[in-house]
């Protein structure tokens, strides 16, 4: 299948997926392309092809019309594949060491054709595997500061900002992250799921007034304050990494909102690690410490220097958007921490734990992490209370 015939969407067969990148001249005229579809995401395919003579791969991900994880009875946009061509561009450009190189899209075929990174490991698959990623909290820090400022008002400019929120507009995947994180694990949703023995401890979720009215405060927070562009999903499945090496990937869920989303999901999975990998717990209290440091510093270095609000450029203000975006992250991180374990999509670092005692004890001590997250987010004030008080809870 060329590009340059294909007049409808239909899903790609690896054979099309083969006759897609021959069109596109990326290999040289005597390639010979193997295909195989490695998708093992909710929402996508995703096809790694290698030209057979010289090892030269690329990645060509389409989106379905149907979230994957469920089926064909849960229809959605193939549209949001633009959106994430769009946000791979950006923040390609803004922190282009940390997001693979994007080749070609095509909106009406829903496809992003890039950078091959089948030398990195996803790394939730790294870590549980036992590998410590020494730069990745660095890279991730960075990664945050640069994508998060230069979208916002401060790194844009006021106008720009509104120009570049109705280009993300995305409600469609955002009611999915309304659903899954802030609405369904709360109440007795058909999307849930966790084992039998949690019930107790679920049932009292869904009876906790106060944890609920948090949850929706945040929500709220999610719902309308349009801080930053937000890759929407940046959790240790959508990294790519090696001990030298960081890729973000996957922004389909990209749109404006709140800075501290994006924080407060790398918080929460790398808490992963912390509640489940004891002999490696300080180094993943470590890695959580690095990113705020890092992110804190470059953040504070393109505020002086790079912002476009002169009456901005003031240390009190500074201060108060970075107690704000800590204090959003640590309630979101706790939201993440709860739908991973009772909600419609999980996390490998729980659920293949073996023993069954010990993987009901991690998601127990996951709840109830949560749970503190979320109500006293307000006292948490700085990275050593945060800390002080995950050690307590574990």
């Amino acid at each position: 299948m060329s590009q340059l015939k294909q007049t409808y969407y239909e899903p790609l067969t690896e054979d099309a997926a083969i006759s897609l990148a021959l069109s596109l001249n990326i290999f040289n005229d005597n390639a010979i392309l193997s295909c195989r579809e490695i998708g093992d995401g909710n929402l996508n395919l995703v096809f790694h092809l290698i030209n057979e003579h010289d090892g030269k791969g690329i990645i060509i991900k389409q989106a379905l019309p149907y979230a994957k994880v469920v089926g064909e009875s849960w229809p959605l946009t193939v549209k949001r594949a633009k959106i994430e061509a769009n946000a791979l561009k950006t923040f390609g450009q803004l922190a282009p060491d940390y997001v693979p190189k994007v080749y070609f899209t095509d909106d009406l075929l829903a496809v992003t054709v890039m950078e091959d990174l089948s030398h990195l490991l996803i790394a939730r698959k790294g870590f549980i595997n036992g590998e410590a990623y020494p730069l990745l909290s660095k890279h991730l820090g960075e990664y945050l500061a640069k994508t998060l400022f230069y979208t916002s008002d401060y790194g844009l400019g006021p106008s720009e900002k509104k120009v570049q929120m109705q280009k993300f507009s995305n409600p469609e995947l955002c009611k999915i992250t309304e659903d899954l994180i802030f609405t369904d694990p709360y109440f007795d949703a058909d999307t849930n799921q966790f084992e039998d023995d949690l019930r107790t401890d679920v049932e009292a979720l869904w009876k906790d007034d106060e944890l609920k009215f948090h949850v929706n405060v945040l929500k709220r927070c999610f719902l309308t304050e349009a801080e930053v562009l937000l890759h929407g999903d940046l959790h240790t499945g959508s990294v790519f990494a090696s001990n030298s090496e960081t890729k973000v990937i996957d922004p389909e869920f990209a749109f404006y909102g709140p800075a501290g989303f994006d924080i407060g999901q790398v918080f929460a999975n790398l808490l992963f690690e912390v509640i489940v990998n004891v002999p490696k717990r300080g180094l993943f209290i470590e890695h959580i410490e690095t990113v705020w440091n890092v992110f804190k510093e470059e953040f504070t270095y393109l505020w002086n220097t790079e912002n476009k609000e002169f009456s901005a450029k003031i240390e009190p203000f500074l201060s108060y958007n970075l107690s704000k975006f800590f204090e959003d992250a640590i309630g979101f991180a706790g939201c993440e921490l709860i739908r991973r374990t009772v909600g419609l999509a999980h996390v490998a670092d729980l659920d293949t734990i073996e023993d069954e005692q010990a993987r009901l004890a991690a998601k127990r001590t996951t709840l109830e992490l949560g749970k503190v997250l979320i109500k006293q987010r307000k006292e948490i004030f700085n990275l050593d209370v945060f800390i002080a008080k995950v050690n307590e809870v574990i």
